[in-house]
This record gives structure tokens, C-alpha cells and sequence, in this order.
């Protein structure tokens, strides 16, 4: 197993199970995958609802608040948009570790599973498209991409620390 995460193959294979995973998931409507009668379960209190009161703002041409969705809604937004950056953030991440041993080119490398994350960030979005009651928004796009960004960029940094040492 070490010598397989050495030289990458774990990673990639772990890039191809996030794939899926989000191939599977933008295949579900957004009826299948909410998750506000199980957050109306846990957070039957509704705690920090006076502050996230104060929370307000537009979010591809919506309004995201608690006065205008709800409580359960608002807190699932940001735990449905929480997903979408980790998701991608795991994704790019994975590619850069995976392609890494194989091309010895850190920059490269970086750019390259940057933008394979971020094309299949707007491939998933048109399945979205495809799929009935969903909505592909090009701002999640955005925030996939910053997501895999982030990954790559803190596995780079990960990476030139530890050659420092």
C-alpha cells in the first residue's frame, strides 16, 4: 500500500470514486437528496437561528436567507455548498497526488489537475441539466473550482515544505 500511494495510483484511485460519487449524485434529483427532514430531526432547536438571522445574500440570482427559505433550507444550503468545495477540494487534491509521481512537474502537475477538476466541475453540472428538478448553476462552477484550487495549492505547499526538510 505505501509503495502504491508513492507512486499514485491510491490517489487516482481515489479521484475515480469521488467521480463517481458525484456522477451519482448529480444524477439524483433535489428531492432525493435533501436533507431537511433529517436536519429538522437534529436541530429541532433551531440554535444560532437570531444570528444566522442577520445573514442575508444573493446566490445565483436567489436570495439565500433564513426570512426567505427557512431555517432548515438555509442551514442545508450551506452544508449542500460545504460539499460541493470538499468534494472538489478532494478531487483536485487526488489528481495532483496521483499525477505527481508520474511527471515530476510540480507546477504542471498543479495546473493540470486544477483544470481536469474544474472541466469536470461543468461536465457535472450539464448532468445536472440532464436530470429532472435540478439546476445547473455556473456559480457552482466557481466554487468547485476554488475548491480544487484550494486542494492542489495546499498539497503544493505540503509537498515544497516538506522537500524544505
Amino acid at each position: 500500500m505505501k509503495k502504491q500511494m508513492r507512486n499514485g495510483n491510491f490517489y487516482l484511485g481515489l479521484a475515480m470514486v469521488m467521480m463517481v460519487v458525484l456522477f451519482i449524485s448529480s444524477a439524483q434529483t433535489y428531492e432525493q437528496q435533501s436533507q431537511v427532514g433529517l436536519l429538522e430531526k437534529i436541530l429541532h432547536n433551531q440554535p444560532f437561528k437570531a444570528s444566522l438571522s442577520k445573514i442575508s445574500f444573493d446566490y445565483a440570482g436567489s436570495l439565500v436567507s433564513i426570512a426567505h427559505s427557512g431555517y432548515f433550507s438555509f442551514v442545508e444550503f450551506f452544508i449542500r455548498k460545504g460539499a460541493h468545495f470538499a468534494t472538489y477540494f478532494i478531487l483536485g487534491a487526488s489528481w495532483f497526488l496521483g499525477f505527481l509521481p508520474k511527471t515530476k512537474l510540480y507546477l504542471m502537475t498543479a495546473l493540470v489537475s486544477w483544470l481536469a477538476a474544474t472541466g469536470y466541475a461543468g461536465l457535472d453540472e450539464f448532468h445536472q441539466m440532464l436530470t429532472g428538478g435540478r439546476t445547473p448553476l455556473f456559480q457552482d462552477v466557481v466554487l468547485d473550482s476554488i475548491g480544487a484550487l484550494t486542494g492542489v495549492v495546499i498539497m503544493l505547499l505540503i509537498r515544497y515544505i516538506s522537500k524544505k526538510k
